[in-house]
């Protein structure tokens, strides 16, 4: 998808381009419209309207071929282009590159399918006199009716500060040119605002997360310009749902697994602190920062679900999903002797049950539970829930196909592998 700027002289231009679809505009070096005074530089624009031809579509029901770039150029040598905006009707800008000389405006991102145009050229003539002219036109359909849509996720509501958002595609995009299309067109805005970025996990789906964690009562919305964008010859944007999601207060839980306690803060200031058990050697709790998933409540946990060597099979309570591997903050009645003094899991985070009902109500999808000084590696960063913050913001750029790196981020084949349940 094409970014959209609001004039040429706002944003640096690419410099490529192909056959056009043609607007001509012929500058006449005998029209001044001067002022009362004399200065052509305080004259109104003209509209030189006996001087302007529109080679595009002409005609009733023609429309011009989106597959092609849109052109402007000033004819005879007496007088020169000095700005052109092209808009569509939902308000997206159209960029382009206007030739040193004035001589030739072309666009540098496609045109949308299936859209109406205004565009609006500012001249100037040999003495400096002020012209202008307003063009509308219509693009056609592309000939190809495969279409790319997005879904963006979480669904609507209010989330936890450490949320990212995502975007899945219906077909897969690998080429970073083309990456870079679909990008642009994927716009996050949050009041307050923030530094983010997008984050290609793979070729069909990309994570927005913030330089540090979303600010607290934020609102972030989420919307997609690519519905009638050309991607490559044969993919076109397609419509997408918007999506809006609030923040609450920033409530972190951090576990020490070596000191066996989980201390809990909301905005910044401690609420409380919980005596905890973490996983045992050869079951160690993932380091690193981790997203609340799932609120669960009531889970069965087996043995059989992970290859434990030791049997159980548990009926767990006030369960906090963290992972899609099945790593849980639960209520442990089991291990209350341990809590506090020594690591007795399978993986997961074990309290009381008094505490774990007090985490459970006081939790919410999206806030973070991080987990420091344990045994086990580091939770990875996509395929098992959300370990986006376990990247940092260099290396979380680096996965952007619109800023310095490799866009391609990890493929599938290269996510960690799933566990199920464990206690």
């Amino acid at each position: 998808m094409a970014s959209y700027v609001e004039s040429m002289s706002q944003r640096p231009r690419p410099r490529t381009v192909v056959s056009c679809t043609l607007l001509v505009i012929a500058l006449c070096a005998g029209v001044t419209a001067c002022g009362s005074d004399g200065n052509p530089l305080t004259a109104r624009p003209y509209d030189a309207a006996d001087q302007i031809s529109f080679s595009g579509p002409s005609g009733a029901g023609k429309k011009a071929d989106p597959d092609k770039p849109l052109e402007v150029v000033a004819e005879g040598s007496d007088g020169r282009i000095t700005d052109v905006t092209a808009v569509d009707a939902t308000g997206r800008y159209l960029a382009g590159e206007l030739s040193a000389d004035g001589a030739r405006w072309h666009s540098t991102s496609p045109l949308a399918a299936n859209a109406r145009y205004t565009v609006r050229v500012s001249t100037e003539g040999e003495h400096g006199a002020p012209g202008r002219k307003v063009l509308t036109f219509d693009t056609g359909r592309p000939s190809t009716k495969k279409r790319l849509t997005v879904k963006f996720g979480p669904k609507a509501g209010r989330y936890g500060v450490g949320q990212p958002i995502t975007a899945k595609l219906n077909q897969p995009v690998k080429d970073p040119a083309q990456r870079a299309v679909v990008e642009k067109a994927l716009k996050v805005d949050s009041m307050p605002a923030v530094d983010g970025a997008w984050h290609w996990v793979d070729a069909k789906e990309l994570h927005y997360r913030p330089k540090e964690y979303w600010p607290t009562h934020a609102t972030v919305q989420v919307r997609s310009n690519l519905d009638g964008i050309k991607i490559s010859d044969r993919l076109w944007g397609g419509r997408a749902k918007p999506l809006t999601i609030t923040t609450g207060d920033q409530v972190i839980a951090v576990t020490d697994a070596a000191a066996h306690q989980m201390t809990v803060t909301r905005n910044g200031e401690v609420v409380k602190q919980i005596p905890v058990t973490t996983g045992k050697p050869g079951y160690a709790t993932r380091n690193g920062v981790k997203v609340v998933l799932a609120k669960e409540g009531t889970v069965r946990m087996t043995s059989a679900s992970i290859g434990a060597s030791d049997f159980y099979d548990l009926i767990v309570h006030h369960s906090v999903r963290v992972t899609n591997s099945g790593e849980y903050v639960h209520a442990a009645p089991w291990s209350t002797g341990s809590q506090g003094y020594a690591n007795v899991s399978h993986g997961c985070t074990g309290m009381s049950t008094d505490n774990a009902k007090w985490f459970y109500d006081n939790i919410s999808q999206g806030d973070i539970v991080e987990v420091v000084n344990s045994g086990g590696d580091t939770m990875a960063p996509f395929g098992n829930g959300f370990g986006d913050w376990n990247l940092t913001w260099k290396s979380w750029r680096k996965g952007s196909a619109l800023i310095a790196g490799d866009p391609a981020g990890p493929g599938p084949e290269e996510r960690a592998r799933l566990r199920p349940q464990s206690i």
